[in-house]
């Protein structure tokens, strides 16, 4: 199967670039996998496709606010810092944004409370960076970073519990679990007043997540590792459900995915790679709630094998025809 089979036009408009102001407001595509059927309704409605037996599977990473804006001590020269994986606890792997070549021993400030030294390149050319502070680091990061927001978002974030889900608990994420943001909490108390069960599990979202495939062959494409975690409690609660497993959002779906291999979900943690493409049998998640997704990306892949590409891109289309808003801050599709 090629990338450009899962291509389709976009208009910019429709790319939301910030959060509504309340999150459940925003608008639902429902469609039906096995009739094709399309439904417009709104998030907060949600309630009305959840039955008492269903489980539902929600992803309780938090977002770390792992951006970076300082200077080079030397030059004063602009930089921007990303972190991506913590290697001992000041040493940190991250992508370095400089107006000129970074070197081994070069040192950028953030503000007065921290700095750091560049002291490896790897062979990705990402850097290892080793950082000296006065305080507790995790209130410095707090104070000073930004929300790493993904490229197509321009405008700037003047709330950052708006890219954190209402039930985020666990931080390691560079990016959000993007269909969790339209829940809040009195939806959820909804979901679990009408007897649904919910079960959470971690997955760790990496910048992988927007890094676009480049092969002609789907198959040909080398997945991301991400970090995840699934607790004998949740692990339980999801074998032990008797209506369908509703996955909110991918990253719950490849975690889920990622055990299903050899009969029921048990606890577990550790790193999976699994890409999922058409074809593909799913072995646990019988509904899935997700955003829009980018043009010949991984997550549109996924979601095109629970369902079928061309029912998938026809509901894109639908959205588009109406207006729906696109990608993280955007609307959301529910496919049950």
């Amino acid at each position: 199967m090629k990338t450009s089979d899962f291509n389709y036009t976009l208009p910019p408009e429709l790319i939301a670039q910030t959060p509504l102001k309340n999150r459940s407001d925003s608008r639902l595509l429902v469609v039906d996998k096995a009739t094709g059927a399309i439904e417009h309704t709104h998030f907060s409605n949600i309630i009305d496709y959840i039955a008492p037996d269903d489980c539902l599977v929600i992803n309780n990473t938090k977002v770390r606010p792992s951006r970076l804006i300082g200077h080079k001590k030397a030059t004063g020269g602009a930089v921007e810092v990303l972190l991506l994986n913590r290697k001992t606890n000041d040493k940190w792997e991250a992508l370095t944004k400089t107006s000129s070549k970074v070197h081994i021993g070069d040192s950028y400030a953030f503000g007065d409370k921290l700095e750091c030294i560049v002291v490896d390149i790897l062979p990705n050319a990402n850097r290892i960076v080793e950082f000296t502070y006065s305080g507790i680091w995790e209130e410095i990061l707090d104070e000073l970073g930004e929300m790493p927001l993904p490229p197509y978002i321009k405008a700037k974030l003047t709330d950052k519990d708006r890219y954190q889900t209402v039930y985020a608990k666990n931080e390691g994420s560079a990016a959000a679990p993007t269909a969790g943001l339209h829940w809040t909490p009195e939806l959820l108390d909804s979901v679990r007043a009408n007897g649904t069960q919910i079960a959470e599990v971690t997955l760790n979202v990496g910048l992988g997540t927007f890094r676009p495939v480049k092969v002609d062959d789907v198959a040909h494409h080398t997945m991301h590792s991400e970090y995840f975690e699934v607790s004998s409690n949740a692990a339980d609660t999801i074998n032990n459900c008797k209506g369908r497993v509703i996955a909110v959002g991918t990253t719950s779906a490849r975690v889920l995915e990622s055990l299903a291999n050899n009969g029921g979900i048990r606890k577990h943690s550790g790193w999976t790679d699994i890409f999922i493409y058409p074809p593909y049998n799913f072995k646990c998640v019988d509904a899935l709630i997700t955003n829009f997704h980018l043009p010949q990306s991984t997550l549109l892949m996924l979601v095109s094998a629970f369902c079928n590409k061309e029912l998938i891109l026809n509901a894109y289309h639908a959205a588009i025809a109406d207006k729906y808003r696109f990608f993280s801050f955007g609307d959301a599709m529910l496919i049950k």
